[in-house]
C-alpha cells in the first residue's frame, strides 16, 4: 500500500496546479472518491491536500468483505479491492480464512499489502458472515455444513468450494491507538502467564491514555488455550467499561512487534487486539463509543448440584457431587440417570450440546495486588461417557464446593434473544436520531459478531439469523463476523442464564457464552455547531 501510495505521487504533483484552481469544495469532492491507495498519495501531494485528506477521514471507518473464490491469492485480491475502494487509513486488519488455506502464506501476503507495522491478527474461522464481493448481499457460511450438504445458492461459476474462502475487515478509529498484546505460555510446566499478559495491557493503555484501563479488547485464544481463568483476571483487573469480545478458540497468527520481549520457553497462547483512547487526540475528531449485546442459546434443566470431590485429568475433571433434597453423594453415571429421570431422556438427547453451569467465588488478584472475592458463572462442555465418577467436562478450574446445574442447547431463548437485539438496536438507531433535535450528531458506522457455530444453517429457522438484527436496522453499514467455538462477551450476564447472588447483593460474571451470539456495535456522536 505505501509503495503504490509513492508511484502515484508524482502524477498528482503533475496536476495539482490545474485541480487547485477548481475549489477547495470541488477538490474535496474529487479526493473523497479515490480509492484507497490513490487517496494515500494525495495526502502525499501538498499541505493542502493533506489538510482536506485528513478533514474527510475526522470520522472513524469499518471496511469488510467476503470472497469464496478457491485461490487464496485471487480470494486475497477481491476483498482487498472491495475494502480499498473508499478512502481509509488501516488502524487493524482482521482476517478469517477457510480451513482449505494455509495461515502463514495468508498473514504474509496481507502484510505485503497493509506493512507491517498494522496490527493484523487471521485465524481459521468455523464460518464467515459478511457481504459477498459477487453479489454484494450477505452471506452466513458455515464450513463444515457446506462440506457435508455440498451445495449453496450460487450459480456454478461462483460455487464455493466446502472449505475455501476468507473476510477481511480493516478498521480505521481517529482518537484510539491499536496494539496487539500477545499472552504467552511457558513450555516448562505448561501454564499460562496471565499476570504479565494483564500488566502488558496496563502498560500500553497507560501510555497512550489517562488510564491503565484500555476502551476494549478483541481477544481471539488458540483452540488449547483455556481462556477462563484469563477471563476471571481480565475481569478483576479493568475497569467495568472496558469491553472485552471474541473468539476463544481457533488456529491463529499474528505478527508482534519488535520491541515484544518474548519470554524464555514459552509459545503464545492468545491475543488481544487493545483500543486505548489517545490523550492526544485532535480536535474534532468524534467521539467513538462500543455497545455490547448478547443473545444466548442454552436453558437451565434440573435441581442444582453442589460438587463434592474433585479429580483432574490432564485438560478434564472428575467429580461427584450431591443435591439438597438427596444428601447421599452421587458417584459414577447417578448423576447422569438422575438428571435424566428429573428432566426426560428425549430432552436431554434431543439437545444439541450439553453444559454444566458452574458458579464459583474465586479470589483473584495480579502479581502482589490486594485479593478480591468474585463471582463467576462459567460453563464447562459435558461428556456423556464415564465409569466410577461424573462423566468428565472439557476442562479444568471446578473445585469442592462449587454448585452447578445442567444447560442444554436451546433455540427459544437464542430466538428470543436475538429479537431482542433487534428491538434494543432499533431504539439505538431512534436515539441516535433523536440527537439531531440536540444539536449532536451520532451514527452506528459498523458492527461485528461472533456466532456460535452451533447456530449455523436453518438451526433457529433462516441461514442468515445473525445478520438481521443489524442489517435490518442498519442497511448499508458495514456489517461483518464469523462462526466460533468459543464466544467471548464480558459482563455480568449471569442474570440471563438465571444466576444471582441477591443475597450479598454481587455480580455474577459470565464472559464465555456457549451456543451465543455477541454484537460489538460501534458509534460515534459530536456537536453539531449552532448557526
Amino acid at each position: 500500500m505505501e509503495r503504490a501510495a509513492v508511484e502515484n505521487l508524482d502524477f498528482f504533483r503533475r496536476i495539482i496546479y490545474v485541480i487547485d484552481d477548481l475549489g477547495e469544495a470541488v477538490i474535496r469532492n474529487i479526493l473523497s472518491r479515490l480509492p484507497a491507495k490513490s487517496f494515500a498519495s494525495a495526502a502525499c501531494v501538498s499541505r493542502s491536500w493533506n489538510t482536506i485528506c485528513n478533514s474527510i477521514l475526522s470520522s472513524p471507518k469499518l471496511a469488510s468483505a467476503v470472497s469464496f473464490n478457491p485461490s487464496l491469492e485471487k480470494a486475497l485480491n477481491e476483498v482487498v479491492e472491495k475494502v480499498l475502494m473508499e478512502p481509509i487509513r488501516p488502524h487493524f486488519v482482521l482476517a478469517s480464512i477457510g480451513p482449505c488455506f494455509i495461515l502463514q502464506a495468508a498473514l504474509q501476503r496481507i502484510e505485503g499489502i497493509f506493512g507491517s507495522k498494522i496490527p493484523i491478527i487471521i485465524n481459521v474461522a468455523e464460518g464467515v458472515i459478511g457481504r459477498d464481493v459477487r453479489t454484494d448481499k450477505f452471506v452466513e457460511v458455515q464450513w463444515a455444513l457446506l462440506a457435508a450438504k455440498k451445495k449453496y445458492s450460487w450459480s456454478t461459476d461462483t460455487q464455493p468450494t466446502a472449505t475455501c474462502g476468507m473476510i477481511l475487515t480493516v478498521g480505521f478509529l481517529p482518537g484510539l491507538k491499536v496494539h496487539l498484546v500477545p499472552l504467552f505460555r511457558s513450555q516448562g510446566p505448561q501454564r499460562l502467564l496471565v499476570d504479565k499478559f494483564v500488566m502488558d495491557i496496563r502498560e500500553v493503555a497507560s501510555a497512550f491514555s489517562h488510564s491503565s484501563s484500555p476502551a476494549g479488547i478483541m481477544l481471539f485464544a488458540d483452540r488449547k488455550t483455556n481462556i477462563l481463568p484469563v477471563l476471571q483476571k481480565t475481569e478483576y483487573a479493568f475497569s467495568k467499561d472496558t469491553f472485552i469480545v471474541g473468539d476463544g478458540g481457533s488456529e491463529l497468527l499474528f505478527r508482534i512487534s519488535e520491541t515484544t520481549t518474548m519470554p524464555p520457553n514459552s509459545t503464545f497462547a492468545a491475543v488481544a487486539l487493545l483500543f486505548t483512547r489517545d490523550i492526544n487526540k485532535p480536535l474534532g475528531i468524534r467521539e467513538i463509543q462500543f455497545h455490547v449485546m448478547l443473545s444466548t442459546g442454552v436453558t437451565a434443566v434440573g435441581p442444582v448440584y453442589k460438587v463434592l470431590s474433585v479429580e483432574e485429568h490432564g485438560t478434564s475433571t472428575c467429580f461427584t457431587a450431591t443435591r439438597e433434597t438427596i444428601p447421599e453423594p452421587f458417584e459414577g453415571e447417578a448423576i447422569l440417570h438422575d438428571i435424566l429421570d428429573e428432566v426426560g431422556e428425549d430432552i436431554m438427547f434431543a439437545a444439541k450440546a450439553t453444559y454444566i453451569g458452574v458458579t464459583k467465588s474465586r479470589s483473584c488478584s495480579v502479581g502482589t495486588e490486594r485479593a478480591k472475592l468474585m463471582q463467576f458463572h462459567e460453563f464447562h462442555k459435558f461428556e456423556p461417557v464415564g465409569d466410577e465418577a461424573l462423566p468428565p467436562v472439557r476442562s479444568v478450574g471446578i473445585n469442592s464446593g462449587d454448585p452447578f446445574r445442567f444447560y442444554i442447547s436451546d433455540k427459544d431463548p437464542a430466538l428470543s434473544t436475538t429479537y431482542n437485539i433487534y428491538y434494543m438496536l432499533m431504539d439505538l438507531k431512534e436515539d441516535f436520531n433523536n440527537r439531531i433535535k440536540k444539536h449532536e450528531k451520532a451514527e452506528v458506522f459498523g458492527g461485528i459478531v461472533f456466532c456460535c457455530r452451533g447456530r449455523g444453517g436453518n438451526y433457529l429457522g433462516s441461514p442468515d439469523y445473525a445478520c438481521f438484527p443489524f442489517v435490518d436496522n442498519f442497511p448499508g453499514v458495514t456489517f461483518a463476523g464469523t462462526h466460533t467455538s468459543a464466544e467471548i462477551a464480558r459482563g455480568c450476564f449471569g442474570y440471563l442464564y438465571g444466576e444471582s447472588d441477591q443475597e450479598n447483593n454481587a455480580d455474577i460474571h459470565c464472559n464465555l457464552h456457549p451456543y451465543g451470539a455477541l454484537y460489538l456495535v460501534m458509534s460515534y456522536h459530536c456537536p453539531i455547531p449552532e448557526r
